[in-house]
């Protein structure tokens, strides 16, 4: 078989008859372009994530639950310098933290 066999083949095996149709009308450098194209397509893993979109997903736990926060407005100036001290203390051991936000909260609050 040839390349453009091969990438006939390839189409057909993932129902991509379509592409096959505007292969056979092209013709040269255009028609070589395509199949180069074609060929660097992994048409396996897009139909394994396309699969995947259809599976249902389960949830095993069903509630929301509220975790503890701090208002930064309502600190005292001890207590923002305690965390100030505690965040660089983190920072030089190696720590870290990660905040999680809705959409738009770090720049209405300032963070």
């Amino acid at each position: 078989m040839d390349k453009t066999q091969d990438t006939i083949e390839l189409l057909k095996t993932y129902h991509q008859e379509h592409i096959v149709k505007l292969l056979e009308q092209l013709e040269g450098k255009e028609k070589e372009e395509l199949i180069e194209q074609i060929n660097k397509i992994d048409f396996h893993q897009i139909m394994e994530l396309y699969d995947s979109t259809k599976r249902e997903i389960e949830i095993r736990e069903n509630r929301i639950e509220n975790i503890a926060y701090l208002d930064k407005a309502k600190l005292s100036k001890e207590q923002k310098e305690d965390f100030e001290r505690l965040g660089e203390m983190a920072i030089r051991n190696g720590e870290y933290a990660v905040v999680t936000m809705a959409g738009g909260q770090g720049s209405r609050l300032r963070t």
